[in-house]
C-alpha cells in the first residue's frame, strides 16, 4: 500500500456555514453536500489510514446553492422555465435548459457564500502550496445512489487556478444542475427538478494529464460476477475513458485469492489509447493529443499499480458494503499524478447496474444463423438485436433518429440520453466497456459493441444490421437479420443432482457469465482454445524462433513484445486463460486438460510447420501423452507446466486439477508423471491431482495399473467410441457406424467406472452423448459415475432430465 495523505492536511479544518471540508462529511451527509462530496469525505475520513490516497477538499454545500436562488429571488423564473417540458422534443429540451442555467449562473453568489470560499481556498492553498490548481466539480443531492449515479449528467471543471476563475467555475456547476441530460435523466428517473439540489466538490488536482487515470469496477459489468475487480485505464485525464472517445487497457484482479496473499493480475488487454487528453493554456481547458507508437504499445500502468488500485477498491466496497449492511459493488475513479507518481482515488459510487442483475434468472441469447461480419469490438451486455443503422456523424444530426433503430457513432457523448434510450443497439468506433456509451447500454438493457476502430466508415445509414453480444467478450456485428432465440429459466429453486453435472469450458470470455449456471465445476476445461485464440503461436515456435523465416520471426515479435521473451508470453497468456476459468468457478473443481491439438492443429499455428510431421492420420498419431517427453516437444510442455504452475503456485487458484489425454501406455504415464514432477507439478503436493482421459481401450483394460499413476479418470466418449468402433469419426462416409450407443462402447463405460470405483478414483465423463441421449444419461447415473460434464448450453435441460431419473431411483437431490 501507498503512504497515507499529506501529513499537512488541516483535519481541523475551519469552515463556515456554507462550506465542508471533507474531514467534517461523510456518507449520512448526501442531503448536505451531495453524493460526490459525501463520498469523499467518508473516504478521506475513513480509508486514509488504510492507505488509500485521497486529494484534499472541501464541498460548497447545497444548501448555499439554495441560498444563491432565494438571494436572486430566482426560484420562480426557474419553475416557469420548466413548465410544460416535454423532454423528449430535443429543441424544446435545448432551449428550456439553456434558459434554466441562465437563471441559475445569473443568481452569482451572495457574499457571505463567496466569503466562506474565498477562505477554504485559502486553508487548501496552505495545505498544497500557492501553486495549487483545483478540480471544480458538481455533486448533486441525487447523485451517486444505489439506485441512480446521474454519472456524466453534471458539469466538471479541471486545472483551475486562482480565487476567480474558481468562484467562476462553482456558479457554472450550480448551473450543470439544469443540463439537457440532467433535466432528461431526472424525468426518467422520477426526480423532481426543485427537490434536487447542487453542491460543489472544490479539491486538489490530480496531476494524470502527466500520468493515465481510469475506472474501476468491484464487479464484472457485463455477467454481474462479483468476485473480481475490473479496472480500466489510459494516459491522460480520464473524461477520455468515462467517455468513451479512448479504447483502454484493461485488467482483472481475483478478489478471494487476493485477500489470502495470492496477488496476480488475473488477466489482461492491451486497448489502442489512441489519444490522451491534455490541459490546454487556450480557451479550452483541454485538448486531445495523440499517443506515440510505445505509448500504445504498453499497458499505462505497471503490475504492481494495478494490484494497489484493487487492494484499494477491495477496501472501498468493503467499507461501504458494512455500511449499507449489503454487498456494495462500487464504481470508481482513480488518477495517477504525473508529478509525484502516486495513485489516487477521486471518486467512488454504488454501481447501479450489474449489481441488480438477479443472477437466479438465467437469460441465454442463442445465435442460430447470421449474415457475414462486417466489424467486431468489445461487447456490452449479453443481448442481441438487429434493425436498420443510423450513422450519426455528429449531435446535429440527432434528430433524424427513428426509435427502434442502431446507433452507430464514433462515441456518444451523456447529451446524446434521449436518442440512446429509444435505440434497439449502440456501435461505437471507439471506447472500452467502462464508457459512457456502454454505462447506459447496460442501464437501458440492449446490446452495445465499443471500440469497433472503424464502425461508421463501413456501416452506413439504412443498412439493415445486427448486433451480437451473445458470443463471449467480442461482439459482432453481422450483415443483415439474425435468426437467434432466448431462453429464460428462474434457477432459484432448481435442485442439484446427485451426480455432479460439470461443465465443458474452454473460452475464458465466457466464463464468467456461465458460471452462473448450476453446476459443480468445470470437468473439462481445454488449453487449445485459449493457445488458437489468444497465443497464436507454436509453443516451440516460441521457444526457437531463431529456427524461423523472416516473416514468421517478425510477428512473433510483434505479439511478444510486451514481454520479456516468447516463452514468458506463452506461460503468461495461458496461465491468465486458464486463471480466468479458474476464478469463474472458484474454489470448485476445474479440470485443465494438457494441450491435445493434433500434429496438423499444431501445424497451423504460427511457426509450426517446421515442427511438425506431416501425418496421414494425425487423430492416432502424434498427439496427447506422447508428445510431452518426447525431444520434439518437451520445451513446449515444459512452457505448459510453468502455466499451470502460475495458476496455481502464484495466483492461488488450487482448485485446478491437470489431466493428461491421449495416454496410450503406462510406460508412458509413467514418464508424463515424473516430468511434471520435475517441472514443478509433483503429483499430491499442494493438493494437486492429476487425472487422465480415458479414451483408449487400453485405458480402461489396465486401468488397475493407470489408477497408480492418476487420481481421477475422465472418459471420452468420443476417441472410445472410435477406437472401440474402428470408426473414423472425421470420415462422412463411415459416420453412420459412429455410436456411443453401441452395446461394445457401453461396455467400455461400464468397465472403466467399475475400474474407477475399484480403485478408489474419481470417475467422469466428458462429452456430447448424455445430453444427446437421455438412455446414456440414465446409463450413466445407474452405473453410479461420480460425474457428467457437459456444454453449457446443455446443462440445464440435462439437469432437469437427470434430477427425475435419480427419483425413481430413489436417490436424494444434493442442497443447493
Amino acid at each position: 500500500m501507498q503512504p497515507s495523505r499529506d501529513t499537512r492536511s488541516p483535519r481541523n479544518a475551519k469552515a463556515g456555514r456554507y462550506v465542508r471540508f471533507f474531514s467534517q462529511i461523510g456518507i449520512a451527509d448526501v442531503p448536505l453536500v451531495g453524493g460526490k462530496n459525501a463520498s469523499l469525505g467518508e473516504m478521506y475520513r475513513e480509508l486514509t489510514a488504510k492507505g488509500l490516497l485521497i486529494p484534499n477538499g472541501f464541498a460548497v454545500t447545497a444548501e448555499a446553492y439554495r441560498h444563491a436562488l432565494d438571494y436572486a429571488d430566482a426560484w420562480p423564473a426557474l419553475k416557469e422555465s420548466l413548465q410544460g417540458l416535454n423532454p423528449d422534443d430535443v429543441d424544446d429540451l435545448a432551449r428550456r435548459a439553456a434558459r434554466a442555467r441562465e437563471i441559475v449562473y445569473g443568481a452569482g453568489l451572495p457574499a457571505e457564500v463567496e466569503a466562506d470560499i474565498r477562505a477554504a481556498l485559502a486553508q487548501l492553498t496552505e495545505e498544497y502550496g500557492a501553486e495549487l490548481t483545483v478540480a471544480v466539480r458538481s455533486s448533486a443531492t441525487a447523485e451517486d445512489l444505489p439506485s441512480a449515479s446521474f454519472a456524466g449528467q453534471h458539469d466538471t471543471y479541471l486545472n483551475i487556478r486562482g480565487e476567480a476563475a474558481m468562484l467562476d467555475s462553482v456558479r457554472h456547476c450550480f448551473a450543470s444542475l439544469f443540463t439537457d441530460r440532467a433535466i432528461h435523466y431526472r424525468v426518467d428517473n422520477g426526480f423532481d427538478h426543485f427537490k434536487v439540489f447542487n453542491s460543489v466538490a472544490v479539491m486538489k488536482m490530480v496531476r494524470s494529464d502527466l500520468a493515465a487515470s481510469g475506472v474501476i469496477f468491484t464487479i464484472d459489468t457485463e455477467t454481474g460476477f462479483k468476485d473480481v475487480v475490473f479496472i480500466t485505464g489510459s494516459y491522460g485525464l480520464g473524461e477520455n475513458v468515462v467517455q468513451g472517445a479512448v479504447d483502454p487497457d484493461e485488467f482483472y484482479v481475483f478478489k478471494p485469492t487476493y485477500e489470502q496473499g495470492k496477488r496476480g493480475v488475473l488477466k489482461r488487454a492491451l486497448g489502442p489509447k489512441k489519444i490522451k487528453m491534455i490541459f490546454s493554456s487556450g480557451r479550452t481547458t483541454t485538448r486531445n493529443i495523440p499517443t506515440d507508437r510505445k505509448e500504445r504499445e504498453r499497458f499505462c500502468i505497471s503490475d504492481d499499480e494495478v494490484l494497489t488500485l484493487a487492494g484499494q477498491a477491495i477496501e472501498i466496497e468493503k467499507h461501504y458494503s458494512a455500511k449499507a449492511g449489503e454487498h456494495r459493488p462500487m464504481d470508481i475513479e482513480w488518477a495517477k499524478d504525473g508529478v509525484d507518481g502516486k495513485l489516487y482515488i477521486v471518486q467512488a459510487r454504488p454501481e447501479t447496474v450489474a449489481s441488480r442483475r438477479d443472477r437466479n434468472v438465467v437469460e441465454e441469447y442463442k445465435v442460430k444463423k447470421h449474415g457475414a461480419v462486417i466489424v467486431e469490438g468489445r461487447a456490452v451486455g449479453a443481448k442481441i438485436a438487429y434493425g436498420k443503422a443510423r450513422v450519426i456523424e455528429h449531435s446535429t444530426e440527432l434528430s433524424s433518429f427513428v426509435p427502434g433503430e442502431i446507433l452507430v457513432a464514433d462515441t456518444t457523448s451523456p447529451d446524446w440520453g434521449t436518442v440512446m434510450k429509444s435505440a434497439a443497439a449502440i456501435v461505437t468506433n471507439r471506447g472500452g466497456r467502462t464508457c459512457h456509451a456502454a454505462i447506459v447500454a447496460r442501464e437501458l438493457g440492449i446490446p452495445a459493441i465499443v471500440g469497433t476502430d472503424q464502425a461508421t466508415h463501413v456501416i452506413r445509414t439504412g443498412n439493415l444490421i445486427a448486433v451480437s453480444c451473445a458470443e463471449g467478450d467480442v461482439g459482432k456485428v453481422y450483415e443483415g437479420a439474425i435468426d437467434f432465440n432466448v431462453v429464460k429459466t428462474d434457477i432459484a429453486n432448481l435442485a442439484r443432482p446427485a451426480t455432479h453435472l460439470m461443465m465443458n469450458v474452454g473460452n475464458p470470455d465466457i466464463a464468467f457469465g456461465v458460471s452462473a449456471l448450476p453446476n459443480d465445476g468445470v470437468g473439462l476445461a481445454r488449453m487449445e482454445f485459449i493457445i488458437a485464440e489468444s497465443i497464436k503461436a507454436h509453443p516451440m515456435a516460441l521457444v526457437h524462433p531463431e529456427r524461423l523465416d523472416a516473416k514468421e520471426r517478425e510477428e512473433i515479435e510483434r505479439l511478444t513484445s510486451q514481454y520479456t521473451s516468447p516463452s514468458a508470453f506463452f506461460v503468461e497468456r495461458l496461465s491468465e486463460g486458464v486463471a480466468t476459468i479458474a476464478a469463474a468457478f472458484y474454489p470448485k473443481p476445474v479440470v485443465v486438460r494438457m494441450s491435445d491439438f493434433k500434429s496438423n492443429e499444431y501445424a497451423s499455428l504460427l511457426g509450426g510447420r517446421i515442427f511438425e510431421y506431416r501425418e496421414e492420420n494425425p487423430m492416432i498419431g502424434f498427439r496427447g501423452a506422447s508428445r510431452y517427453a518426447h525431444p520434439n516437444y518437451r520445451e513446449g510442455f515444459a512452457l505448459e507446466c510453468a502455466a499451470m504452475k502460475r495458476v496455481r503456485d502464484d495466483l492461488g487458484l488450487t482448485n485446478v486439477k491437470l489431466m493428461i489425454p491421449f495416454c496410450r501406455r503406462i510406460d508412458e504415464a509413467n514418464k508424463v508423471i515424473s516430468l511434471m514432477g520435475e517441472l514443478g507439478l509433483e503429483r499430491g503436493k499442494d493438493g494437486l491431482e492429476i487425472y487422465v482421459m480415458c479414451e483408449i481401450p487400453n485405458n480402461v483394460m489396465l486401468i488397475d495399473q493407470f489408477s497408480k499413476y492418476f487420481d481421477g479418470f475422465s472418459i471420452g466418449s468420443n476417441d472410445l467410441t472410435q477406437l472401440t468402433l474402428g470408426v473414423d469419426r472425421d470420415s462422412e462416409i463411415v459416420a453412420f457406424d459412429f455410436d456411443e450407443r453401441d452395446e461394445g462402447v457401453k461396455a467400455m463405460i461400464r468397465m472403466a467406472v467399475e475400474g474407477a470405483q475399484r480403485n478408489g478414483r474419481h470417475c467422469g465423463i466428458c462429452g456430447q452423448a448424455p445430453s444427446d441421449y437421455p438412455e446414456i444419461a440414465e446409463f450413466l447415473v445407474r452405473l453410479g459415475i461420480d460425474s457428467i460434464s457437459l456444454n453449457p448450453d446443455t446443462i440445464l435441460r440435462t439437469t432437469t432430465r437427470i434430477l427425475e431419473l435419480e427419483k425413481t431411483l430413489g436417490r436424494t437431490p444434493k442442497a443447493r
